[in-house]
């Protein structure tokens, strides 16, 4: 909650000082000081306190209490207290929001989902690659003499950018795949 509460309200560009003084025109009075404390997890964040924070900072608890810092090393157990060990952050999420549960049929049937999902962005990155593909090759000669043409500058972009997508659609897959599996041997 600490890096959620500071993240999000620099995210809005508030001073601590400015969170408190809106706290307070909700009716919610939370000092400068206690903020502070929060953001030092010096302090506890009650529940009332983390609806009224998140309702200013403009976001939802759901986000808040799944918020991972970008700098946050892989943790050795699970990301919240008594959860399983390899939930991840975007199942943390939909659990939270109640988009599913976490016991083990529903959780495999979750990361299904993830997997078809996967593999239709896969496909929708490979047509759109192979259709540049096919555009430069239609261009034949000409794209070779005019390499610096714009158009055929775009095109060449395109394909990189294709090839980028494609290439992280895939490890994507790859990776959630592994995951259903290792879900799926611990039945």
């Amino acid at each position: 909650m600490s890096d959620a509460i500071t993240h999000y309200r620099q995210l809005r560009e508030l001073t601590i000082d400015d969170l408190a003084y809106v706290l307070l025109m909700l009716d919610h009075p939370i000092s400068a000081d206690a903020l502070a404390e929060m953001e030092r997890c010096a302090r506890p964040v009650s529940v009332d306190d983390l609806v009224a924070i998140a309702y200013v900072l403009d976001t939802t608890p759901a986000v808040m209490l799944s918020h991972i810092p970008i700098d946050m090393p892989e943790p050795d157990g699970p990301l919240a207290t008594g959860l399983p060990n390899d939930v991840d952050q975007a199942e943390l999420r939909a659990w939270l929001e109640g988009k599913t549960t976490l016991d083990h049929e529903t959780r495999v049937g979750w990361w299904k989902e993830r997997v078809a999902r996967l593999r239709v962005r896969t496909a929708h990155h490979e047509e759109q690659l192979q259709g540049a593909y096919a555009e430069l090759r239609g261009l034949g000669d000409l794209a070779l003499q005019e390499v610096d043409a714009l158009p055929v500058q775009r095109l060449q972009y395109r394909i990189q950018d294709g090839e980028h997508a494609l290439n992280q659609s895939e490890v994507a897959l790859a990776l959630t795949e592994h995951r259903l599996d290792n879900l799926r041997e611990d039945v």
